[in-house]
């Protein structure tokens, strides 16, 4: 390995920071390589290049970085301080890409891999453990990252890559954006069972106009659905709370604090009557998400298959209202 006397250091002004690291970054597993061989023969031997590659490579690192990292023996070399203290750094970060590489592999893996799935809050309690029981029986090593969260935040972390599918409504229509409508659930009037209306077994929307209602908090998909069905009754409902959880409503329902649209519950709630909307379509489409154009790993794409072929009995059967 020839030697050139640098009289005037490279470092890179602080600007160029991310030239730097572009420009050192491939050279650095030929640093380590010939600093645990301490031989540059060696070290192209077990690398499988060309020595003289290797050598070019060493001494262009070493006039990037403007210092001696190895001082130089006949054919041996051994490492400067400056040298080993940047092979402890190097080593740290071959180590990390090493791991991150390991990882994403383990999790592409079609027998053991990772599926990163979103699903909103009213699905958490019967429908997708339902749904995971049921894919893993013929794939029991595949693993889950879950979220559980409303429509729009799982959109959100789908776009930022963070999820892979969500299950969500209202089924999402956006052009980066690929979703498969999967069932429907009908909503019901849940009053208090000391409500005048307690008595009924159907109801139109419209005459609850002077109702107080509880809610969801806006952004999520079935307040937005209940604001719709509302005011194509003829009115804006009235609002005395909005929550994030179904079952909270449901239980301020039964306080007496007002009334709501509801999906049907995974258990009967004592304290409630469910009563049957008619005169008005008061559904709930399920739909499945993912990013336009990204590429799925096989245990994603075995998830994704499944999930369409539940399409119409995504949800498990609901007992009709009492």
């Amino acid at each position: 390995m020839q030697h050139e006397h640098r009289s005037r250091p490279r470092l890179s002004p602080p600007g160029d920071t991310e030239d730097m690291v572009t420009s050192l970054a491939p050279r650095l597993s030929y640093f380590a390589a010939v600093a645990r061989a301490e031989h540059v023969t060696r070290a192209a031997q077990e690398l499988n290049v060309p020595q003289s590659t290797l050598s070019r490579a060493i001494v262009r690192l070493e006039q990037d970085l403007g210092v001696d990292l190895f001082a130089r023996h006949g054919r041996t070399v051994s490492l400067t301080p400056a040298g080993r203290t940047f092979l402890g750094s190097v080593e740290r970060a071959l180590g990390e890409v090493e791991k991150a590489a390991e990882s994403v592999r383990a999790d592409a893996d079609p027998e053991s891999g990772k599926v990163a799935f979103g699903f909103l809050h009213t699905m958490g309690t019967e429908t997708v453990p339902g749904l995971i029981r049921a894919f893993r029986a013929d794939h029991p090593r595949i693993r889950f990252s879950l979220v559980q969260n409303y429509g729009e935040a799982m959109l959100e972390r789908l776009r930022a890559g963070e999820l892979d599918l969500c299950l969500t409504s209202p089924v999402p229509d956006a052009p980066d954006l690929v979703a498969r409508r999967l069932d429907e659930q009908r909503l019901r009037l849940v009053v208090p069972e000391d409500h005048r209306l307690a008595g009924r077994k159907r109801i139109r929307l419209a005459e609850t106009a002077d109702e107080t209602f509880v809610t969801l908090e806006p952004g999520y998909g079935l307040r937005r659905i209940t604001d719709d069905l509302c005011a194509e009754a003829g009115f804006t409902p009235r609002i005395a709370f909005e929550g994030e959880e179904a079952e909270t409503l449901r239980g301020l329902v039964a306080a007496g604090l007002g009334v709501a649209l509801l999906p049907p519950p995974a258990v009967p709630r004592p304290g409630v009557v469910e009563l049957t909307v008619t005169g008005q379509r008061a559904v709930r489409e399920i739909g499945v998400a993912w990013l336009e154009g990204h590429p799925d790993t096989p245990p994603v794409a075995a998830f994704k298959k499944f999930l369409l072929s539940r399409r119409g009995r995504l949800l498990p059967e609901q007992a009709p209202p009492e």
